[in-house]
Formats: structure tokens, sequence, C-alpha cells
């Protein structure tokens, strides 16, 4: 089979290798279509795994064939793949920071070498640990691949939704209007609560507006705070979701969030980077900060039934398709986004 094999920092090489082989309790899925997902970028771009590797895990196809001791899959279903499962017994899992569990960081869908998501690939195994434990969601015959793609980062930002507890009536500050910015946009929206969104892209201020934000501001404008908080009638959002590794970010993050509110860390930022901060500004003003990192298994089902129902429309976040063996092109343009550069799909087929 054709895979995208990672070779070293920014070094992807479209190889021939062997198609997994199963272990009684595994399946093996042929991938139709795999998200691009800005964790895959960084692993590619930065020394932080050894290679070789096969990186990809928003990961959607058909069941390819089953191991001996599976009996609840066959092949020809169609399916979207979870690629971490936590254990549910150790001390992390038992108080729902099921992203720390050892068994969740560590076992994973595979398409040869180290175990590392595997969805740039033809096919991917995945292990029994996973197959048993709820990680193939069967996909409904009136949803695409497309779609179901979705259901693992619909449940990485509905478990920020949640961590930040946004209800019903609260307004949201979203830093970011990239196809995560975009995804918060609608969850706050389906959840009932109103989104205000900044990013630094004209055409993205314009799109999170089209997918339900309340309105939309240039991250650059120096009234930004002033204008916030004319639209809560002077208090500030109640929560800021940081979807940009950006320490201005932050900063407007603190001018903009009222008193009692919540910050909530969601990108990635540079470990080199240390932000400085007024612990008192946190005391004085009871804000918490917080970050969410990850998928949640509790929020698997509804994740699933969020996209599978429609609830949100996650075919207006598409907005590039690569074949896998351009790979290095689609993460190009993930770094050096075109004002019209949503979310990029790979397709193996």
């Amino acid at each position: 089979m054709k895979a995208q094999v990672f070779r070293g920092v920014n070094q992807l090489s479209y190889e021939e290798i062997p198609v997994p082989t199963l272990e009684p309790d595994e399946v093996l899925v042929q991938v139709r279509v795999v998200g691009l997902c800005q964790s895959d970028i960084k692993k590619i771009r930065y020394p932080l795994y050894e290679p070789p590797r096969i990186f990809g895990h928003e990961t959607a196809g058909t069941i390819a064939a089953v191991g001996s001791e599976v009996k609840a899959w066959q092949v020809g279903q169609r399916v979207a793949v979870m690629h971490h499962i936590p254990c549910m017994r150790c001390a992390y899992c038992l108080n729902d920071n099921f992203s720390m569990c050892d068994v969740y960081k560590n076992i994973s869908t595979t398409a040869g070498f180290n175990a590392s998501g595997g969805g740039f690939a033809e096919y991917v195994k995945v292990p029994g640990h996973i197959v048993q434990n709820g990680g193939l969601i069967p996909i409904p015959d009136n949803i695409s691949f497309e779609e179901a793609s979705f259901v693992e980062p619909t449940n990485c930002c509905l478990k920020a939704v949640k961590k930040a507890q946004i209800a019903p009536g609260q307004t949201v500050l979203v830093t970011g209007a990239g196809p995560i910015g975009l995804m918060f946009v609608m969850l706050v929206k389906y959840f009932g609560a109103k989104a205000i969104a900044t990013d630094l892209l004209p055409s993205r201020i314009e799109k999170a507006l089209n997918v339900g934000a309340q309105t939309a501001f240039d991250a650059r404008d120096r009234d930004l705070p002033a204008k916030i908080h004319a639209l809560t009638n002077g208090m500030g959002v109640d929560v800021t979701l940081l979807a940009v590794p950006s320490e201005k970010a932050f900063a407007q993050a603190l001018d903009c969030t009222r008193k009692g509110g919540k910050i909530l860390f969601f990108a990635e930022f540079p470990d080199e980077l240390e932000i400085s901060i007024n612990p008192n500004i946190l005391y004085r003003r009871e804000i918490d900060l917080m970050g969410s990192y990850s998928s949640s298994y509790r929020l698997q089902s509804l994740s699933a039934d969020i996209v599978f129902n429609r609830r949100i429309d996650v075919q207006a976040l598409i907005s590039d398709r690569y074949p896998l063996q351009n790979l290095s092109k689609a993460v190009e343009q993930a770094i050096d986004p075109t004002p019209e550069t949503y979310k990029i799909l790979i397709y193996p087929q």
C-alpha cells in the first residue's frame, strides 16, 4: 500500500509499504478520507517524535478485514475511527482526565512503524483495545466519509466547550477563525451562547459571521476591548476560547473577559514562549485559566450525534482536498494559508 512516512523534520516520503497484518482481535480499515490537523503539522515540522512514523488521525473509511476473534464488526462497514481510547481504570480515567491516561497516549491506530495514528496511508490497523472499547463508530448511510472525519475534531472542541461550562445566554470570545475557531463558533451557537470571533484575515472574519458568530472583529483592532465591553453591558465576555497560540490574543483575553469569567487555552503555544502575568489579576478578578487537550471518551456519542445529525455544518469548514501523494503541498498550504484556506482533507485513494 501507499503511505506518507515521516522520515525526519519536514521530511515526508511517499512510499510503498506492507499492509498491516492483523492479530485476532484487530480490524483493518481502508482509509477513505483523513483530515489534516494542526497537531499533525506540528509533529511533521518539529523534532517531537523519532522517525519513521505515519501520522494522521481524523480518519473515516471502510472495514477491509477483521481478525478471527472480532464478531461485532463486518467487512464493508463504514466507520469513523477514534485513534485513542483510555483504559477507564487508572487514576486519571477515574477523574475523567482521559487524555492523561498512559493507555490513551500510547496505544494508537497504526499503518506501520511506531503507532502514531496511521491515517496518512491506504490502510490503518485498529488495535484490539480500541476495537473492543468503542473506537469504531458506524457511519450512517446518509453521512459522507468527509463529514464522518469530523467526529474526532468535534469531540476535541466539544470537550473544551464543556470544560468551560459554556451555557445558554453567555457570550464567548473565540480568538482565531481558522477551522478550529469556526467549529467553536458553531458549537457555541448550538449550545445557546453568543460567539464573538477575531482574526487577522477579512475573509475569515466574514466566514465566522457566516457560520454563526454574533459579530467578528479584526484581532489588531486597538479598540477591541472597548467594543466587546460595549456589546456586553460593560462586563466583558463570560468565556474566551484561545484557538490561536498568540501572546497578544492572551493579553486581549485578559482585557475582554469579565470578572469571574474563564479563559481556556486550546491552541498549543511554543515551548520556548513564556507569558508573564500579575497573579493579582486572577486573584482580584477571579478569572479561571484552564487548558483543554485532545478528546473526551465521555463525549464520543454526543460528538457523533452532533456530526451525524448535522447539528453543525462541518461541510462549511472544508476548503481544500488533496490526494495522499500531495500531502507535503497540503501541509505547506496549511502553514501559509490563502485567505480561503480552512479545513484540508486528504484522500489516499
